[in-house]
């Protein structure tokens, strides 16, 4: 185990590893039930998404872990999922076959930015001021999921407003709050996990812990082939040029599913694997080289690139690697062993649906509040009384909460950082990276705000 993960070269053991897995498992064992009831409004089948979800994530987290041998885990991404259904198959009025189509264009497209080094070239153009404040932002938007997963924080009025605390799971939420802060500063090891199961049990008297209702595994099984393949019926790719009228409309929306599915992937690593020394410095140096896919990094960029197209032959939006993989990274986890539990775990919610549907918000939601309060620690590193820095920072850290959306403040802080640099007349020093990346964030607004009026 230890020569095929290299435990003790990354400073951590068997048990740990386990841990951070079921960790990661735990924060984001939602998409299992959430995923097919957000896809199925579309018109696919509730079964076969629920099936085509597990069987995406179990594919791309192993790739994950056994490849790149880092702590990641991927899933059919939130967010990604609403666009599919509500802008693209509701607003511009594509069918699921057509959508799943586009989505599986948008992963051929980041394989082939990966596999040229682009996205590599991306995450090397951002300067370190604006990386400090997208791993700051991640913590932000990590605590803010939690928050906003139990409803601690409600939007009733119009405006956020803090829930009136008369339902049991907010009292569960604050309970597991409180538990697991005071297990972390007692440096209890296995803290985030115990609070979880713990919280959990808890639960069950109150009332909060309660299995759903899912279809069984046999049933999922007998309902996949109407989403298996889709993609390669008269009714997916083909379809999508039939209508040459239609065609930049389908080339715009493959362009912003792209777009934010790479961003997204690039915010996740830059805000935690650079704190946690899983991306390092020799690591960062072989990823500069440009020789071949030696790093880290490099693999697991492919890794997430491959996961998009994947799932869509399945039957899921755009498979992505989970910000939530930082709860499992804060329980200790540094290798691809954790990433392999997920998939394990995934591959066991199959069979056990209810059971993992039975663990609440109110006792996940903690762990997510936590670690994103250990992942602020990068905006000290950020020179805040100087403008220049401060501004996009800023944008770039908490418009990520704000619009739910990583490649949102990615987006936000690349377009203030270059107009930043160019009332200091220093536009010659913005890589000309950040330049296109910033055009093609403004360009991705625009076609939007056009093509969903």
């Amino acid at each position: 185990m230890d020569k095929l993960f290299k435990l003790k070269a990354n400073g951590t053991k068997f048990s740990t590893e386990v841990v951070a897995g079921i960790t990661t498992f735990f924060a984001m064992a939602y998409i299992i039930a959430v995923n097919p009831s957000i896809l199925s409004q579309s018109g696919m089948e509730w079964g076969a998404v629920f099936l085509a979800t597990i069987i995406a994530s179990i594919i791309g987290t192993l790739v994950m872990g056994l490849v790149a041998n880092v702590p990641y885990a991927q899933a059919p991404g939130m967010g990604l999922n609403a666009f599919f259904v509500y802008t693209v198959c509701f607003g511009l009025g594509f069918t699921w076959q057509q959508a799943l189509s586009m989505v599986f264009i948008c992963g051929l497209i980041n394989i082939l930015i990966t596999v040229t080094k682009i996205r590599k070239s991306i995450i090397k153009a951002i300067p370190k001021s604006l990386q400090n404040a997208i791993g700051g932002g991640i913590g932000i938007f990590i605590a803010y999921i939690g928050i906003l997963n139990v409803g601690f924080v409600n939007f009733g009025a119009g405006v956020p407003a803090l829930s009136i605390l008369n339902t049991p799971s907010l009292w569960l939420f604050l309970i597991g709050l409180a538990l697991i802060i005071v297990l972390q500063l007692l440096k209890v090891k296995g803290a985030i996990l115990i609070s979880i199961i713990v919280t959990t049990l808890i639960g069950i008297p109150m009332g909060v812990t309660t299995a759903q209702e899912t279809v069984s595994f046999t049933e999922a099984c007998a309902s996949l082939p109407t989403t298996f393949g889709a993609i390669f019926t008269e009714a997916g790719l083909p379809s999508l040029f039939t209508d040459l009228t239609k065609l930049p409309l389908v080339l715009i929306t493959i362009f912003a599913f792209s777009l934010s599915d790479t961003f997204d992937t690039i915010g996740t690593f830059i805000g935690t694997g650079r704190r946690s020394g899983i991306f390092s410095e020799e690591d960062e140096k072989a990823m500069e080289s440009g020789a071949g896919f030696k790093s880290k990094m490099d693999k697991a960029l492919f890794a997430d690139a491959t996961a998009t197209s994947i799932g869509a032959i399945f039957g899921t939006s755009n498979t992505t690697t989970y910000v939530e993989s930082a709860a499992g990274i804060g329980a200790g986890g540094r290798t691809g062993l954790t990433s392999v539990v997920v998939a394990l775990l995934f591959a066991a919610s199959a069979f056990l649906a209810s059971f993992v549907s039975a663990i609440p918000s109110a006792a996940t939601a903690p762990a997510l509040v936590i670690v994103g309060i250990m992942m602020l620690s990068s905006f000290k590193e950020i020179e805040w009384t100087d403008l220049t820095e401060a501004v996009p920072a800023f944008f770039a850290g908490i418009f990520m909460a704000l619009c739910y959306s990583i490649s949102y403040g990615i987006a936000a802080g690349f377009i203030f950082y270059c107009i930043t640099k160019i009332c200091k007349k220093e536009a010659k020093s913005v890589h000309p990276i950040m330049w296109v990346s910033t055009v093609l964030f403004i360009l991705n607004f625009v076609l939007l705000a056009i093509t969903t009026k």
